[in-house]
């Protein structure tokens, strides 16, 4: 959730963000209506706290004749401070509803509009030119023997596949250069539960507008992932955190789930959009002030692992209303599909400022040892659908495809062959 004080005092560049994003401004309003209402009715809790605790004082001083008199006014008082702790209670918890309803502030610079009112920042590469007709990543993929989406939907229904033979050494290769390239860089390598608390999903932000997209298990309570970033969000909820030395990084390797509910038939065909996929994660913890530094290099250390496939791509600074709830800002990596004759996202980095950590209560303390709200960020370094771009952009004519030299030794041949 965003800085309740930062609203307090700017409640204009929190209905701007709101506008940014498109979504309703007069929820700051409903916000700072309930921040009033909860203050209110703290204060009268208080008082009647108060004046109940002076009166115990005075029965105790008072006479045998002022005591009974005395103690029945107690007793009405002891009902009204019930009655304002309930009332207080009750305006915490609207505040907290008011308080998330609103998404992280847009950081300034970041593009207004939806989907499609991205900017480009950068294009590297260029696409291939093929003088024969490409095939898509499906069609490779089967005919290579390395994707089987048959007999993944007679197991497990739409949007579920295998990795075969190559198919499975290759999504291996990625993440395991991804986990490689990240201990390099410092990040401590993670396998985290991919079962989720509620507590734990809500805090990174996943159970507002997202909600859908979430696979839950009633009768557990538990959530499954759509991406690492939650369980390592989760990671030191409710600590204060040392991070004198610099950032604490983390790099997640796990399975994600998501239920892709709304795409409404988009992208059926292969592993573009599926329910159940691979991934490497990054994930930040560091304080307010480095959090745009940290941004840029989570940013780099994804372009490094797209130069290491060798696939033309470009970098888009995401528009407000395409944002996640709990992101200031997103920078994505989109990878040229030949076959599609455009650009697909392969990975995005985003910066979470303090939105998350406030939620999950993960603090740090300042050169004066008093605690602050930490900042969260995140970055994929590798994910199943990297496996489309390589196929489509490394084939040849012969319907072979190459592989990118950084990945031949954990697939174990430089071309797959049909």
């Amino acid at each position: 959730m965003i800085d309740l004080r930062f609203v307090r005092e700017n409640p204009e560049a929190v209905r701007a963000s709101q506008r940014a994003r498109g979504e309703d401004p007069a929820l700051v309003d409903a916000l700072l209506e309930a921040d009033a209402a909860r203050r209110a009715a703290v204060a009268t809790a208080d008082t009647l706290r108060a004046e109940h605790k002076a009166m115990g004082k005075v029965i105790g001083k008072a006479s045998k004749e002022e005591r009974p008199a005395l103690l029945a006014a107690a007793t009405d008082m002891s009902a009204k401070v019930k009655e304002a702790e309930a009332a207080q209670h009750a305006a915490d918890a609207d505040l907290d509803a008011a308080h998330r309803a609103i998404s992280n502030v847009v950081q300034e610079g970041a593009p207004a509009g939806g989907e499609d009112d991205y900017i480009v920042l950068e294009t590297v590469g260029t696409p291939p030119e093929f003088d024969f007709e490409p095939k898509d990543h499906l069609e490779l993929g089967e005919s290579l023997g390395l994707i089987d989406m048959e007999r993944g939907a007679k197991v497990s229904g739409s949007r579920f596949y295998f990795l075969t033979g190559h198919g499975a050494l290759l999504q291996l290769g990625l993440l395991q250069l991804a986990a490689q390239k990240a201990v390099a860089n410092g990040f401590t390598m993670m396998i985290p539960p991919v079962l989720v608390r509620p507590e734990i999903m809500a805090g990174t932000g996943f159970l507002g507008q997202h909600s859908a997209e979430v696979y839950h298990l009633a009768d557990d309570d538990l959530y499954l992932v759509g991406t690492s970033e939650v369980p390592l969000a989760g990671y030191h909820a409710e600590e204060i955190l040392d991070l004198s030395e610099g950032p604490k990084r983390y790099a997640g390797w796990s399975s994600c789930f998501r239920r892709e509910a709304g795409s409404y038939g988009k992208d059926t065909r292969g592993i573009i959009r599926v329910h159940q996929f691979d991934k490497v994660e990054m994930f930040v913890y560091t304080t307010p002030e480095q959090a745009d530094a940290e941004h840029q290099r989570l940013l780099a250390w994804e372009r490094e692992m797209l130069a290491a496939i060798d696939v033309p791509y470009r970098v888009i600074d995401t528009a407000a209303g395409d944002l996640g709830s709990s992101a200031a800002r997103k920078f994505d990596c989109e990878a040229w599909v030949p076959t599609q004759q455009t650009y697909r996202e392969l990975s995005s980095t985003s910066n979470c400022t303090t939105f998350q950590a406030r939620r999950l209560s993960v603090r740090y303390r300042d050169e004066n040892g008093k605690p602050q709200i930490a900042a969260t960020l995140n970055g994929t370094l590798a994910t199943t659908r990297w496996i489309v771009a390589i196929l489509e952009n490394h084939q040849q004519a012969d319907g072979s495809v190459r592989v990118p030299a950084a990945l031949v030794p954990f697939v174990g041949t430089e071309v797959l062959k049909p």
